[in-house]
């Protein structure tokens, strides 16, 4: 009797591969930090599919990574769970390994939004924003990328200024993600009077606030990043977010980013290489699962090796991390290799699957879509490689 002709195969099962024991250190709190987000990736795979075809953006599963806490990413917030940076990165790990679209919620929740509040904000700030944000309860946006600055965003166009009561701000962002979900939206402006960058919390509802989701995304499908207008906004000298003076403190908050993107792309990576495994093991063709065949081995090879120097450099940011000796320059290094690396690991294992690598209910080519946009954003791969050449050099090879 011939097989199923309609076979399905079962490859989102977690392997937990590391090969080099690279997370052996994780702790016992640790470990139950990753578990929580493992409960949050098992419920998203049966549902991800569908709403990242639809182009929807489930908040629901945005709040719920808020009830399992997993939103803080590593920072102190009262009545949450303290994570070490090795379990804010084996979080980020598990949720991307879920979801791209879910892993981008959670970065610019708590690692862009959140961050900002906890780094820049004022007691009074931080007493209103902290736990709602953190809660998923709120959702919030980091409006600093604009359409004609993006790579160069330290030379944006959107203004502020102060009339001694009130802020006014005008201009335009892009790519901005929870900055049309309803809530509010941190927005980076340069001050008419002092020429520095500023930020503000804005509330969506605020007069002159537009924004509209980017349609036509060809990945990140279920998330929505906005396009906003900025007309004549006016906002209280009491949103002015008071700790950051200038584009430097805005770069505070996005080096931590970078080591989560370094993460999300170990989390893909990890996908995309054990469902090809799995899959090795349960297609069969000329006789026998393609797992026997010596290219196949060779390519699980491969990839197991890109796979381990992720998780490796992932572990090595932790420890730096964790002594406090991490430098911006370094988590670029992470950027700059992990998200290179989870392309081609994508790659091999998109075409391992042959046609079947192209259906959504295999997950793989979700992935493969989302890790193109993860590899750009954050800093491009072109402006990674320059801060690593400047700090090599001691030679700016910038504007």
């Amino acid at each position: 009797m011939s097989a199923d002709p309609w076979k399905t195969y079962d490859l989102s099962q977690p392997l937990d591969t590391d090969y080099l024991s690279a997370f052996a250190s994780a702790t016992t709190a640790d470990r139950e930090h990753w578990q929580r987000a493992r409960q949050f990736a098992q419920e998203v795979f049966p549902v991800i599919n569908q709403h990242w075809e639809n182009a929807f953006y489930p908040v629901d599963l945005v709040r719920r990574m808020g009830e399992l806490d997993l939103l803080t990413d590593g920072l102190e917030i009262g009545g949450h769970a303290v994570f070490s940076p090795l379990a804010a990165g084996l979080v980020t790990m598990e949720i991307s390994r879920a979801d791209g679209s879910m892993a981008a919620a959670a970065a610019v929740q708590g690692g862009l939004v959140l961050r900002s509040l906890k780094l820049f904000g004022t007691a009074e700030q931080q007493d209103q924003y902290l736990e709602p944000i953190a809660t998923g309860t709120l959702l919030g946006g980091f409006a600093l990328t604009e359409p004609h600055h993006g790579s160069d965003s330290v030379s944006l166009e959107t203004s502020a200024r102060f009339d001694g009561k009130t802020w006014m701000l005008n201009g335009s962002k892009k790519w901005i993600g929870n900055g049309a979900a309803g809530g509010i939206t941190i927005v980076w402006a340069r001050d008419e009077g002092d020429g520095q960058i500023k930020g503000f919390i804005v509330d969506q509802q605020a007069a002159g606030y537009e924004a509209t989701p980017v349609r036509g995304k060809g990945v990140l499908r279920a998330i929505e990043q906005a396009k906003i207008r900025l007309q004549n906004v006016r906002v209280p000298d009491s949103a002015f977010l008071a700790q950051a003076r200038s584009f430097k403190d805005v770069s505070k908050a996005l080096v931590d980013t970078r080591v989560n993107v370094g993460w999300s792309a170990l989390g893909h990576a990890l996908f995309v290489f054990e469902a090809a495994l799995q899959y090795s093991k349960q297609r069969e063709q000329f006789g026998k699962p393609l797992g026997a065949h010596q290219m196949v081995q060779e390519r699980l090879a491969q990839m197991l090796a890109e796979l381990t120097n992720m998780q490796l450099q992932c572990a090595a940011v932790a420890s730096e991390q964790a002594a406090g000796r991490l430098r911006p320059a370094q988590a670029s290094l992470l950027k700059y290799h992990n998200t290179r690396a989870a392309r081609r690991v994508a790659a091999t294992a998109r075409d391992m699957l042959g046609g079947n690598g192209i259906l959504l209910e295999n997950h793989v080519i979700r992935h493969v879509g989302d890790i193109e946009a993860l590899h750009t954003y954050e800093g491009t791969e072109s402006i990674q490689a320059l801060i690593l050449g400047r700090d090599l050099t001691g030679l700016s090879a910038f504007g």
